[in-house]
């Protein structure tokens, strides 16, 4: 697996088509842009956020160039915490160990290239899934934000989790 800069025209169409409904979509972008997700949509949210948090958008590919996730990135400089985000990967690939090796490689970009002493995110509790993977890389909870974003009739907690330099 390979990490390299999101390009907007070549990687959009993929990442599109991997979520194919409201939840989903929900529980990976906090609905910071609607469903269905569209280009203009979700590229003013990454222009907004690399320009306010300068948060970078990455692609994970396979050795043969097949996209196989997305997440964003950022790093505090002044207190060297790193902090992914927007974290996914390809639906038809979930659940066969992409994610964990996806966020191992963002770990080593963050730790070895950036400097980051540790590297925070959120995963909303509902996203249990997801959660497992982080608690297995090795990122614990921090805090937990109960009932704090409504979807639908619910309400889900945010965790904050982090995982330090070893």
């Amino acid at each position: 697996m390979r990490l390299r800069p999101y390009i907007p025209s070549k990687d959009f169409p993929y990442l599109a088509g991997w979520i194919d409904n409201e939840r989903d979509h929900a529980l990976w972008c906090a609905n910071n842009f609607p469903y269905p997700v569209t280009a203009q949509a979700f590229h003013d949210f990454l222009e907004k956020t690399m320009e306010r948090w300068m948060v970078c958008p990455f692609v994970a590919t396979d050795d043969s160039g097949n996209r196989i996730g997305f997440f964003r990135y950022s790093l505090n400089p002044e207190s060297s915490e790193g902090f992914l985000a927007s974290v996914i990967v390809d639906n038809r690939l979930r659940g066969k160990g992409y994610g964990r090796e996806m966020i191992l490689l963002a770990l080593r970009y963050a730790f070895e290239i950036t400097g980051a002493a540790s590297v925070q995110l959120n995963v909303f509790k509902e996203n249990a899934r997801a959660k497992r993977c982080y608690e297995r890389i090795g990122f614990v909870e921090r805090r937990v934000e109960q009932d704090v974003f409504p979807y639908k009739d619910e309400l889900w907690s945010r965790c904050s989790m982090a995982i330090a330099k070893q």
